[in-house]
């Protein structure tokens, strides 16, 4: 338990807004080190448009069940000043404690205790807190053909492992007007705050509530002065999906949209960034881990379904079997009171060993391999 807490203490001390690439590159190195005197392995460091990721293979072939985070935090640098790492009464607390670098931590301590790691990944990222724009094809690269991946983020309220989340789509609209002054000749202008209001209730009335189908326009900006016909406006639009069908129907809509004001224009970008990830990815796997962790004394497990999208979704969309929501026990992602449940760190961390013991054990190895394509030698 101490070292677990200690490694905790390590990676949340170095301090890694996803945006600080300098600061995301400290964070891998002591990642790197909490790893090397665990696994007495070096990592590969895969760099992507300078952020920095780390990835340990073990074994010859192909890789069988990949243990996956990420080490980046949505705190900014300092926070540590006003939210100081801190053990009072059974909880640890820390800017990005719970989400999710306690679960870094218990992944590595995990792999540790494997009597054999042959087939193992672990692939620690760090962009994935702004949509994991440069190491998704990392991701997918690793997780393709694995049996089964294990995502170390934090656990649903209670503990309960996460075994469907929502797919993500972000889009931007971006409006063109024309300019001209607000009380002389209001007529001359375009007004693209006015045609942005339109698109604005055009893509909110595709939310789909009876099906759980979220469109939430969300960053918005227009005009320049006070006294002046705006000339360009945009908003930012989230939009979450239980299914792949619903997911491409708001897909569709989206990038159908046409302005209402004469002369006005519009450009749409983004579009879907994770897919949904479904039930049916994570039953077989849930279901093994409620038999173990019953062996192991903790239990009975739940399960949730969340609106919040992890990497998780990109393996799932793959076909991979994929668990989510095996890290950390606690509360607060990305607020004040972000805090781990020090008690569960152990059992966790457990569970997690013994799920990936037993599918190396256990899976066949029919499943097409991802050995192709890939860079590095890791520790094979």
């Amino acid at each position: 338990m101490s070292d677990l807490i200690a490694d905790i203490e390590t990676l949340v001390r170095c301090e890694s807004p996803s945006a600080d690439l300098e600061a995301v590159a400290r964070s891998a190195e002591a990642v790197a080190g909490v790893g090397r005197r665990l696994l007495g392995a070096e990592p590969e460091r895969l760099v992507t448009d300078g952020c920095t990721h780390l990835r340990w293979r073990f074994g010859d072939g192909p890789s069988r069940v990949l243990l996956l985070g990420h080490h980046d935090t949505v705190w900014p640098l300092g926070s540590l000043r006003t939210h100081p790492f801190a053990v009072d009464d059974g909880i640890l607390r820390g800017p990005g404690c719970f989400d999710m670098k306690a679960g870094v931590v218990m992944a590595l301590h995990a792999a540790a205790a494997l009597p054999d790691r042959t087939g193992v990944a672990i692939l620690v990222t760090g962009d994935e807190e702004i949509g994991s724009p440069l190491s998704r094809g990392l991701i997918e690269e690793e997780a393709r053909g694995c049996d089964a991946v294990f995502v170390l983020e934090a656990s649903a309220d209670g503990g309960a492992l996460k075994t469907r989340r929502k797919g993500v789509s972000r889009y931007w609209i971006e409006v063109d007007g024309r300019a001209a002054h607000a009380g002389l000749e209001p007529e001359k202008g375009v007004n693209a705050g006015i045609e942005v209001a339109h698109q604005i209730l055009a893509v909110a009335a595709l939310a789909d509530p009876a099906r759980g189908t979220t469109v939430v326009p969300t960053a918005l900006s227009a005009g320049t002065t006070t006294n002046t016909v705006p000339a360009a406006a945009s908003v930012a639009v989230d939009a979450r999906v239980w299914d792949a069908a619903e997911q491409d129907r708001v897909d569709r809509a989206v990038r159908s949209l046409t302005p209402v004001l004469a002369d006005a224009r519009i450009r749409i970008g983004g579009g879907i960034n994770r897919p949904p990830l479904a039930a049916a990815a994570s039953a077989e796997l849930f279901a093994l881990a409620g038999r173990l962790a019953a062996g192991l004394g903790i239990g009975p497990l739940a399960q949730a379904a969340v609106g919040g999208a992890s990497d998780g979704n990109f393996t799932a969309g793959l076909g991979v079997p994929t668990l989510d929501g095996l890290g950390a026990v606690g509360g607060g992602a990305h607020a004040d009171d972000e805090h781990v449940v020090v008690a569960e760190l152990p059992r966790r961390t457990a569970l997690l060993a013994a799920l990936t013991e037993t599918v190396l054990k256990h899976r066949t190895s029919s499943a097409p391999t991802n050995a192709a394509g890939r860079s590095g030698a890791g520790q094979r």
